[in-house]
């Protein structure tokens, strides 16, 4: 599968679940997105891709309220996100899966799926230990074992199952594959997979050109801080 530059992003994503338009962020003084846009639909997965420090995060952090200087508009559901907490955001439906993973390293695999545990949304199926298992055989293999005693790839996993334990209508996942062993990567694409097929949207930052190509609907390449094509 090859992903060509497109200028799809620019428009507006028929029946889009979010919606971000001349977004702007800075780090202090220093200004690190630039009007960028882009839109994400039900079951659809939108890669933002780009070198390291191209803004992929920043953009993901921006959505979730996590950057506090940030300009334009982003719409969820067709309601501003921009001056909401970022605990209202995420229970909005939008679930966040980031980088350095934030597991409670002392507690056990289900005892973390339980803290993600929230109520199921109308027209979603709502996610179950059980099921998370059958997405993520690693994970099932070790139930009551303590994440502090999990390879980086399976703390990865019960991040992203910790995540939709929280019934999301879109999931954010920043650079799913860095740092994993190229068995749980596989495992992660067929992960995105599933979560496309019971209609849940993903957003996710990565520079790996072959996961993105196993995974994405379309792209949006950015270059310090520009959507480019």
């Amino acid at each position: 599968m090859t992903i060509a530059p497109s200028t799809d992003h620019i428009r507006e994503t028929p029946h889009a679940l979010l919606t971000v338009s001349g977004l702007n962020a800075w780090y202090g003084d220093a200004h690190v997105l630039f009007d960028v846009a882009l839109s994400v639909a039900p079951g659809e997965v939108l890669a933002l891709t780009g070198r390291n420090g191209a803004g992929k995060s920043t953009v993901l952090k921006c959505v979730m309220g996590l950057e506090a200087r940030r300009r334009g508009e982003l719409h969820w559901e067709g309601r501003s996100l921009l001056g909401l907490p970022t605990h209202e955001i995420a229970r909005s439906g939008i679930g966040y899966v980031p980088e350095d993973r934030r597991i409670f390293t002392d507690l056990t695999v289900l005892e973390n799926l339980e803290t993600g545990r929230r109520a199921p949304r109308p027209g979603l199926p709502a996610w179950t230990p059980e099921q998370l298992f059958a997405m993520f055989p690693n994970l099932a293999a070790m139930p009551h074992r303590r994440a502090a005693h999990m390879s980086g790839g399976e703390q990865q996993m019960l991040t992203i199952a910790r995540t939709l334990m929280g019934n999301p209508r879109l999931v954010l996942l920043d650079e799913p594959s860095e740092g994993v062993a190229p068995i749980i990567v596989a495992q992660m694409a067929e992960a995105i997979a599933g979560m496309k097929r019971q209609g849940l949207a993903v957003l996710l930052s990565e520079q790996n050109a072959h996961f993105v190509a196993r995974v994405a609907d379309r792209e949006v390449r950015l270059d310090q801080g520009r959507v480019v094509d």
